[in-house]
């Protein structure tokens, strides 16, 4: 959908507000393992799932502007906690690196475990504004996938779509994920209709996605 040129100005007004934001201080506040090592409730989260191995830390340092404040690993599976970061001096909102799923090595009781802490997390953290599912644009939806959409849908906590290395796929490739995605999101009514399709790597999308979140975050009309 195309914007008008005023819609294009307020969006690009958004974007340059959202950049010098996260140009600011941007650090690692804690993992927990568990909920009772949550931080206090204070300010709004915007968190991040994905599959294992979908790119999820290469977008938190593309969101970010840092190299490497979410640590990039070949090994799926790696993040094992709930990780905050805090945006902002004084922090106005967090980001949560949620565990990856899908990974096939790691113990049964080691899922259950991970899972029992997202389900918990995403359905008693009242602070939660927006949750952001990646999908590898190569692949588009999986069953894994399709289930933490259904985790969202019930603990009602609104979700974006993030399809992932678009500029890993022919463009012909990718419009058809992106429209058979779309068509699949507008099943569940936790899904935002729109989607984003980034590029960490080529910084495609990447300021369109982070105005998002600063204004899930913080309110459309905050500059």
């Amino acid at each position: 959908m195309s914007l008008t040129p005023e819609e294009e100005r307020a969006q690009k007004a958004r974007e340059k507000a959202a950049s010098r934001l996260f140009s600011g201080r941007v650090d690692f506040l804690l993992s927990a393992p568990q909920l009772k090592f949550l931080p206090d409730p204070t300010v709004p989260e915007i968190a991040l799932a994905g599959r294992s191995n979908v790119g999820k830390s290469s977008l938190l340092n593309a969101l970010t502007g840092r190299k490497a404040i979410a640590r990039a690993s070949v090994t799926p599976g790696r993040t094992q906690e709930l990780n905050f970061f805090e945006v902002g001096e004084p922090t106005q909102f967090r980001l949560v690196d949620m565990p990856g799923y899908g990974f096939a090595k790691a113990p049964v009781k080691v899922v259950e475990r991970w899972k029992n802490l997202v389900k918990s997390y995403l359905r008693g953290r009242q602070v939660l504004a927006r949750n952001l599912v990646l999908v590898d644009s190569r692949h588009g939806l999986k069953d894994v996938d399709r289930e933490m959409m259904k985790m969202l849908d019930e603990a009602a906590v609104g979700y974006r779509i993030v399809l992932t290395k678009t500029d890993k796929i022919k463009a012909s490739a990718l419009e058809r994920v992106a429209n058979q995605v779309a068509e699949e999101a507008r099943k569940h009514p936790a899904a935002f209709p729109e989607l984003h399709l980034t590029s960490s790597e080529k910084g495609m999308g990447i300021e369109a996605l982070r105005a998002a979140v600063v204004a899930d975050a913080l309110g459309e009309n905050w500059s």
